[in-house]
């Protein structure tokens, strides 16, 4: 038992010391992703350290439960990836421990950080989503830091536009400074023009102060209300002048209590509660509307009609019909006219009153998926080991190469299913459990599956398996290799290997002349076959014994004579599939069926070649046993 406890030990550890650190990699990597979204509002506006700790920490606490789940599959790939390349998993099975038992105590701890991962989901983040929104508010609503360009109108001060020609970086001079103060009425500008002057904000960062030289200011000295054709202006020439500017260069942190109403600023209570009375309003809005539209609307159109049934049954002879069809052109265009405009009227006044029942349903459908999704985001974090960890141990490369790919590959599958699916349930157009929950419907079968390869030893991803399917789906097959040996401890019995190659050609030469192999085979019988051929597996048996015997020798020729051999495939001529219901559907589907016909004649001629081939050799090899000059 002290074993098992120092082995789990030796795994949390070891997963640990990889967790923190790739927990730290992804949580930086989403932080620079959403610190790209807002770089362009936020740059040039001489924002203080404390402003953009502040901003950092908050974004930090929203995406600490996204970067949980990467952070858990890369840590479990590469922890028992490493187990794997360091055959320290390989001595474990060895020692009687299952997998499932191998990862206990990882299990234990993931399902801790499940736990966590939904306290954070809803407790910490909707705080932090709070904090944070109101803090971008600021900073976005933030003047910009003054820096006038050269060559351009700057309109960044609200009642002013400046025109520098040129600046002295260094000294921080400007030359050719135009001036338009609009503060008074755009009719009522006062420009000022100085050959250079200077710029600088005050202590308190209210106001701008500026220091002209030698220049000159115009400005109206009557109101343009009153009606003149000739208004008189003041001309001012100044050698030196200084004026101040109402400039808020600070940051002013706002009321973010306009935040609260959001989805994702709330618990799962307060959701719940939000909903409820969304729904409320809903149903009050739509009985609203529905009783609305019947007493106006409905009740119009019926009274219209009543009249017009009044008029009919008054004047017998008279009907709308026949009232229409007596107008002139010129009525009946009217007449259509004004019932188009009377309908799109009506059509745009209830798309503007069912605006707010969309607006109102679209809401319901965003708290309801932020619900959901505080527990798919918590439940990832154990799905995302599920797949790590056997994965990690069938791949069984360790590092940062092959684990950050597939860790990589399958957060991305990950994020594709579950924003796709979360965006059509929000827009209406699937069931929201349905849709918040596709991606955890998808990956937890895919960690089942590899959970269930692994802990089994399933060679799910050998290439070589793969690689023989597709050789024997294609007709191909391996080239064989046999090479000198450097340490031969028995000789061949050369005169027993002679009577056993005589007596295979004989076999080979019976088997050819008993089934004609080159003959076009029977269609029925192909699909209808039950039984194997173990004629041609006892052949295939004694050939490579013979093989596996001569391959001790330390003739060079006899070798190489060994490798024109054929690899037989001993099922391959008899019928395309073991189970005799895949042989009857696949004969019954024509084309199918076809195309097997074809295939096994092909491989029963190349049957027949291989036999020829195998007697061949057989004789080669004979004789050059009766030499006997290469046997010391």
């Amino acid at each position: 038992m002290l074993r098992i406890k120092k082995l789990d030990i030796f795994i949390l550890k070891s997963f640990l010391m990889l967790f923190i650190g790739t927990f730290f990699i992804c949580l930086f990597i989403f932080m620079m992703q959403f610190l790209w979204k807002y770089v362009d509002e936020l740059v040039g506006k001489g924002l203080e350290i404390s402003v953009l700790a502040q901003f950092f920490f908050y974004s930090a606490l929203t995406l600490i439960p996204l970067s949980l789940p990467l952070a858990i599959l890369l840590a479990a790939l590469m922890t028992f990836g490493n187990f794997g390349e360091r055959y320290e998993l390989l001595s474990m099975k060895a020692a009687g421990i299952p997998l499932l038992r191998i990862i206990r105590s990882l299990v234990i701890f993931c399902t801790f950080l499940c736990a966590m991962s939904f306290y954070f989901q809803n407790v910490i983040a909707p705080k932090a989503q709070v904090k944070l929104l109101t803090l971008l508010v600021s900073m976005k609503q933030t003047s910009p830091e003054l820096d006038i360009p050269e060559g351009v109108f700057y309109d960044e001060i609200e009642g002013y536009n400046i025109y520098v020609k040129q600046k002295d970086r260094k000294t921080g001079m400007l030359k050719d400074i135009l001036i338009y103060n609009f503060s008074d009425g755009f009719e009522n500008a006062h420009i000022i023009w100085a050959s250079e002057g200077k710029m600088e904000m005050t202590a308190d960062k209210q106001h701008l102060y500026l220091h002209l030289y030698n220049g000159e200011q115009f400005e109206n000295l009557k109101s343009q209300t009153i009606s003149s054709n000739n208004v008189p202006y003041r001309r001012e020439s100044f050698r030196e002048k200084h004026t101040i500017i109402e400039f808020d260069g600070g940051f002013n942190m706002i009321d973010g209590s306009f935040l609260s109403d959001r989805s994702d600023s709330k618990d799962m209570m307060e959701i719940s509660h939000s909903i409820d009375s969304l729904s409320h309003r809903a149903d009050s809005l739509g009985r609203d509307m529905y009783n609305d539209i019947k007493n106006t609307t409905y009740r119009n159109t019926i009274l219209s009609k009543t009249d017009s049934v009044k008029m009919a049954e008054t004047n017998q002879q008279i009907n709308i019909d026949s009232l229409f069809n007596s107008y002139t052109l010129a009525e009946k265009d009217k007449t259509l006219g004004s019932a188009a405009d009377r309908t799109e009227s009506l059509a745009s006044e209830w798309n503007m009153k069912s605006y707010q029942m969309t607006e109102t349903d679209n809401n319901i459908r965003k708290h309801e998926a932020d619900w959901h999704k505080k527990i798919t985001l918590s439940l990832s974090c154990l799905i995302f080991f599920f797949i790590g960890a056997p994965l990690g141990a069938i791949i069984r490369k360790g590092g940062l190469g092959m684990p950050v790919v597939v860790s990589v590959l399958i957060f991305v599958i990950y994020y594709i299913i579950d924003s796709g699916a979360t965006r059509v349930a929000k827009s209406g157009e699937m069931n929201m459990v349905l849709g918040v929950w596709m991606s955890s419907i998808v990956l937890a079968p895919i960690g089942t599956f590899f959970t269930y390869k692994s802990n089994k030893d399933s060679v799910v991803f050998n290439a070589e398996v793969y690689i023989s399917f597709f050789r024997m789906l294609l007709g191909l097959r391996p080239s064989r290799h046999v090479f000198k040996k450097e340490v031969i401890i028995e000789e061949p019995d050369y005169p027993h290997t002679q009577t056993e190659l005589e007596n295979l050609c004989r076999t080979c030469e019976k088997y050819a002349d008993k089934h004609k192999l080159t003959k076009a085979p029977n269609y029925i019988r192909i699909f209808t076959n039950k039984e194997h051929d173990d004629a041609i597996v006892q052949i295939s048996t004694r050939m490579e014994q013979l093989i596996e015997e001569l391959s001790n020798s330390k003739d060079g020729v006899l070798l190489e004579s060994l490798n024109k051999y054929p690899i037989l495939s001993t099922k391959s001529h008899k019928s395309p599939f073991d189970n005799p219901w895949l042989n009857l559907l696949a004969g019954i589907v024509i084309p199918v069926g076809l195309f097997f016909y074809f295939r096994i004649w092909r491989f029963s001629i190349r049957l027949d070649k291989d036999l020829k081939n195998i007697i061949k050799t057989n004789r080669e090899i004979h004789e050059r046993i009766n030499n006997k000059s290469f046997i010391i």
